[in-house]
Parts: structure tokens; sequence; C-alpha cells
């Protein structure tokens, strides 16, 4: 039976990856900082088919202790196979070139709440020899863009991180995924125009759980992302810089 703990449970996509899991049977450690929908999320869970779920309510935008609830999530899972960590802001790109507090807003969210957790969680995952844990960056990351460079800026931090935590963690059994959507329709986006390149937060959810079962290092979700990024990380600084991306 698997044990799985999701941060940012939430959030769209973190919601429909957790059906997922529900519906094989998993027990379940949510955690997240709206009580309220956390609460109905564990009760739809539970009628999904999920052996047992339990939920935690923080805050990962203010001061937390990574080490306390890493421990709080094992103890009442009595293990942990998969991690998932799915939380993050997209921040007002004008705002954050403006105002240091906003800038240092979006990165303690987006990275040093994840990198705090990320630490905790490989500790432990390193000492039991085996697991998952799976983080959700974007496409972003891979090259900064005027109109979202501090978005970008705090996801490819999340990257490389991963990249070094894959490399040590490797050895020891446990596996490593930097999940990298493309454009999602999710309420964080409710306010950009859709187009054909936007997925549903079930079909990156559907991505998730394969590339974490083919125990996967990156994965661009949907697929395609991956040549779209290509192209956009081969164009010379000296053009790209006169883009209006």
């Amino acid at each position: 039976m698997l044990k799985v703990l999701i941060v940012g449970a939430t959030s769209a996509i973190a919601e429909a990856t957790a059906r997922r899991y529900a519906a094989r049977g998993a027990r379940l450690y949510l955690l997240a900082r709206d009580d309220e929908r956390l609460a109905l999320i564990a009760q739809d869970l539970t009628v999904r088919g999920a052996a047992a779920v339990h939920r935690q309510v923080c805050d990962l935008g203010a001061s937390f202790d990574a080490e306390a609830i890493v421990d709080a999530a094992i103890a009442a899972l009595e293990g942990l196979d998969v991690v998932l960590i799915a939380h993050g802001v997209l921040p007002d790109q004008a705002a954050c070139e403006q105002h240091v507090a906003s800038l240092r807003s979006a990165f303690d969210i987006n990275t040093f709440s994840t990198l705090a957790l990320l630490t905790s969680i490989a500790n432990r995952l390193q000492t039991a020899g085996h697991g998952s844990i799976a983080v959700l960056s974007s496409v972003a990351g891979d090259r900064g863009r005027q109109s979202n460079y501090v978005y970008g800026a705090s996801k490819a931090a999340i990257d490389a991180f991963l990249s070094g935590l894959r490399n040590r963690l490797y050895k020891y059994g446990v596996q490593v995924l930097t999940i990298k959507p493309g454009f999602v329709d999710t309420p964080m986006t409710a306010a950009f125009k859709k187009g054909p390149l936007w997925a549903s937060p079930q079909t990156v959810a559907d991505g998730i759980v394969h590339a974490i079962d083919k125990r996967r290092d990156v994965a661009y979700l949907p697929w395609f992302w991956w040549g779209i990024m290509w192209v956009i990380r081969s164009i010379p600084e000296r053009l790209f810089k006169r883009l209006s991306l």
C-alpha cells in the first residue's frame, strides 16, 4: 500500500493527482493552508478509495518547521513512499520589479519553502533507502523572459537543486523527479486567455503518476513542451534579448 505525502494539496494539479492515488487505495497525507478546502478534498478522496486520508494545515508562505511537518507525515502514514510538492504562486512581475518585499515573498513561497521541505524529506528517504520525490517546477524555469522572469527564476533554482539532489540520492534508491508543466488551466491562470497549448490538471496529473511509476528524472507535461523549450533554449542570447516574450 503506497504512502503518499502531498504538499499544496488544494491546488488543482495536486488534487487531481491525489485522486489517482486514492483510486489505487493509497494512504494519503495532505498539507495545505485552507482547512475548509482541505477537509472537503480529504472527504472526496476517502470516497474515491483511499485507505486513509490525514491532513495538516500549514501556510508555507510563513515561518514553518519543515522537520516537524515531515516527521508528522511519516508518523501518520507509518512510512513514506511518494512525495509530491505542488504548492506555489504566480507572482506579479511588475510588483516584483519595483518592490523587494514582493520579490522576497515570491521566492519564500516558490523556492525556499520547497528547498526546506526537500532537505528534510531527502534525509529521511535516504535513510529508508527507497521512495520517490516529485516536485512541480515549470517550463518557465528553462529560460528567463521579461514577462515572468521572477517566477522563472524561482523555478530555475528548484531545477538546479533537484538536479543535485537526484545525483546525491540515486545511489540510495530514491527517485527525484522534476515536473515541468507548460500552460495549465487552473485557478492560478484563470485570467489568461486559453489556447491549443493549454492542458487540464487531469492531463498533467496522469503524466505525473506515469513519470513516478516509470521512475523518470524529468517530465515535460504535456510531452510536446520538451520540443518547444528546446527551441527556446537554442535561441542565441544576442537574439533572444531583442524578443518581446
